[in-house]
């Protein structure tokens, strides 16, 4: 499973690399063609980046939230929720000892 989310994150990345290269080539033809000044096409860029930048940190959010409740859903429980239960046993072992070293049970 996570050989797939390996792929599909470097293809995710590769059509990214992609688009982007794309969209500086249009825009560097425009500049050559005159339809657009060197500093418009700069700002341009910056916005097309910004937005992609955007779109990406929400979709990588919106994944996150989605593996987080496909684990949920099958009984896994989180690092957080792990180590509390993990505090919660070493208190009660504590108890336990401290319980049984004076004698009582």
């Amino acid at each position: 499973m996570s050989d797939l989310l390996r792929k599909g994150f470097l293809i995710g990345i590769g059509a990214a690399l992609n688009g982007k290269e794309k969209v500086e080539k249009v825009y560097n033809e425009m500049v050559e063609k005159g339809q657009m000044s060197p500093t418009e096409a700069k700002e341009a860029i910056r916005e097309f980046r910004e937005k992609g930048e955007a779109q990406n940190e929400k979709w990588n959010a919106q994944t996150e939230a989605y593996f987080r409740e496909q684990i949920r859903d099958l009984g896994f429980v989180t690092k957080e929720e792990y180590h509390a239960l993990e505090e919660r046993v070493q208190k009660l072992e504590q108890l336990h000892e401290s319980s049984t070293d004076t004698g009582e049970e």
